[in-house]
């Protein structure tokens, strides 16, 4: 079982892969031939033995021919990792053996695998240090956005994740991308609530998005927990990172289903202070850096952000990036009373700060 892209965004993810794939093999290639002539200078140069480090290097994105996969993808294999990509049809699979045959590419590969077969998935992850689980669902139809049967579909995928990633000998860490969406929805007055700041301890509460038929916030929702339930009775490492709206070039058609599902609700959390967003780059960026933390002093949730739609302008530019008016993310912006809600990416650029250096402050601000 699995959901059917169109065409049209199936062909864009494929050409965006190979304009990356001809710009990492470009990049290689200037570095194997700075190091060429740094060896050729040096009479006591030893060649680099293979393995080790190298065997430490190869890390599974499932979704990899997407919108955020794509991003994450490129991301690893500029820091130097081999990427094995996970699809689930196996004539996508000849298509990007053959794309990546044309392009040179050594460093990435792709294995079929189904999302629903947990023996798949153990048998995919298998090699692999960690595994990204981007959880990419799209909608067959290309309208509704996300459904309730998908956020249903969602959970279960992650849970078979999961449980594939304790299987596999060879997996260390898991990082899953969760939701902004997963930790904003709460019940009951702002007086109730024990903090108006929302930030990695927040959670949705469940009854609240059924109610409100937010199924995208409640599969994002309902796979985390699960996907902490599972880490926790099998002992492996896990972090999830919730982001805000993924943006960035052509996300709109890119990154439909996404995008038409997280925007449910859009006008209340405008009005609560809550609708952020953040550029698909930075976010891959976030996930690598949380990854090579992982075994040091990264751990549990990470809320990821770059921008809170705090204006109407801001709301205007938003909603004409995506053809829409700007009602359907501000609603009467005359009559907007900003709630003292506040978000917080904090612990994320704490660590960010510490581990990838200072370069990245100003892409992740609070």
């Amino acid at each position: 079982m699995g959901f059917v892209r169109s065409d049209e965004s199936k062909k864009m993810e494929i050409e965006e892969l190979k304009r990356m794939l001809v710009a990492c093999a470009a990049v290689h290639r200037r570095k194997d031939e700075e190091e060429f002539k740094g060896s050729r200078n040096n009479i006591n140069n030893v060649p680099k033995e293979i393995g080790g480090d190298d065997e430490e290097k190869l890390v599974c994105v499932t979704s990899g021919v997407s919108f955020l996969g794509l991003a994450l993808v490129n991301c690893l294999l500029l820091r130097g990792y081999a990427v094995r990509i996970l699809i689930d049809h196996r004539e996508d699979r000849e298509e990007l053996r053959e794309l990546m045959r044309r392009t040179c590419s050594h460093s990435v590969s792709a294995v079929t695998a189904k999302l629903t077969e947990v023996d798949d998935l153990t048998a995919a992850f298998e090699g692999c240090r960690g595994v990204f689980h981007t959880s990419a669902l799209a909608d067959p139809a290309g309208l509704s956005g996300y459904s309730k049967s998908m956020a249903e579909v969602e959970v279960k995928t992650t849970e078979n994740v999961m449980k594939a990633c304790a299987r596999a000998s060879s997996v260390r860490n898991c990082v899953l991308t969760s939701s902004l969406s997963a930790c904003i929805w709460r019940d009951g007055p702002l007086q109730d609530l024990s903090s108006p700041v929302i930030n990695h301890e927040s959670w949705s509460d469940e009854s609240l998005c059924i109610d409100k038929k937010l199924w995208y916030a409640l599969g994002k929702l309902k796979s985390e927990k699960n996907a902490w339930k599972l880490a926790e009775e099998n002992d492996f490492k896990l972090a999830t990172i919730c982001p805000g709206l993924v943006t960035g070039p052509d996300f709109i058609q890119r990154n439909s289903t996404a995008t038409i599902a997280y925007l449910k609700g859009a006008q209340e959390m405008y009005a609560d202070g809550l609708l952020a967003t953040v550029n698909v780059t930075r976010l891959a960026e976030a996930h690598l850096c949380v990854y090579e933390a992982m075994n040091k002093t990264a751990f549990g949730r990470y809320i990821c952000f770059d921008r809170v739609i705090a204006s109407e302008d801001e709301a205007e530019n938003l909603a004409k990036e995506m053809g829409m008016p700007a009602s359907k993310i501000c609603g009467n912006a005359h009559d907007h009373i900003p709630c003292p809600f506040e978000l917080s990416n904090r612990k994320l650029t704490s660590l960010m700060s510490s581990t990838l250096g200072r370069c990245y402050i100003e892409s992740l601000n609070e």
